[in-house]
């Protein structure tokens, strides 16, 4: 059993634990190009927040880590086979529900992990922050913290090297063989300010990418995977202990 994750954990330990920071892992359950798993984005946020909290609590910090939700914000994927969408409105909801339970148990920290692209939680946080005044909100995007030029070869972001290289360390039994892989070539938008970043509108998957992908898998490995989840565990794990540790009236210096 390990105690900084709930679902394994018991009544006996928890009911006199003085937990410092909740964390809750946010996925997504989509297609990963023609190689991976749809629940690609869980495994990999389940490891993190895994990996992340074992370094905080062997530092002493009472970090417990919630299961993760596995569904997240697919709206430009509507026909893309069972990619499954939760909207933000919905998972405001559930982050409304979860957020009332902390509050009223007086678990003032709340770290929304995030492994999904799609999810946008901080307009959310932002609103919640002021149904909630007592409770301190934080975000971590965790596939943003890692340097991936150190490591990777190819750019992307969905079922690329870097996501591909970390599930053959995680789970390589449910990798195909590489070469099945698309090449997940992105058709770049004709419209110009979407193609220099400076305007927005949301993608469509079906007519962005032939594979569901964005970027390269073909030079993937698994010491790459295992490399990028070091740094990326360690960040967080030091992330986990200042969120715990700090004291919310003298937030800056």
């Amino acid at each position: 059993m390990k105690p900084y994750i709930l679902a394994e954990n018991n009544w006996k330990n928890i009911k006199e634990m003085n937990v410092e920071l909740a964390v809750l892992p946010w996925g997504a359950t989509e297609a990963h190009n023609y190689h991976m798993p749809y629940a690609t984005d869980n495994y990999q946020v389940d490891a993190v927040a895994e990996m992340s909290a074992k370094i905080a609590w062997e530092s002493g910090k009472k970090v417990i880590v919630f299961p993760t939700v596995p569904f997240g914000v697919n709206t430009g994927q509507p026909d893309i086979k069972l990619d499954l969408n939760l909207n933000p409105s919905t998972q405001l909801h559930i982050l409304r529900d979860i957020i009332t339970v902390l509050d009223r148990q007086g678990i003032k920290k709340l770290l929304v992990l995030n492994g999904h692209g799609g999810n946008n939680f901080k307009p959310l946080l932002r609103e919640l922050g002021l149904e909630f005044p007592d409770m301190f909100l934080s975000l971590c995007n965790w596939f943003q913290v890692g340097d991936k030029s150190k490591i990777f070869e190819e750019e992307g972001d969905h079922a690329d090297e870097m996501e591909t290289s970390v599930m053959l360390y995680l789970r390589e039994e449910l990798i195909r063989p590489l070469e099945e892989a698309g090449d997940g070539a992105e058709k770049p938008s004709v419209i110009q300010g979407i193609r220099e970043g400076w305007a927005w509108t949301e993608r469509q998957w079906s007519q962005v990418t032939a594979d569901t992908g964005i970027g390269n898998p073909k030079k993937a490995t698994k010491d790459k995977g295992e490399a990028f989840l070091k740094e990326v565990t360690e960040k967080i794990g030091s992330l986990m202990i200042e969120l715990a540790e700090v004291d919310t009236d003298r937030l800056y210096e």
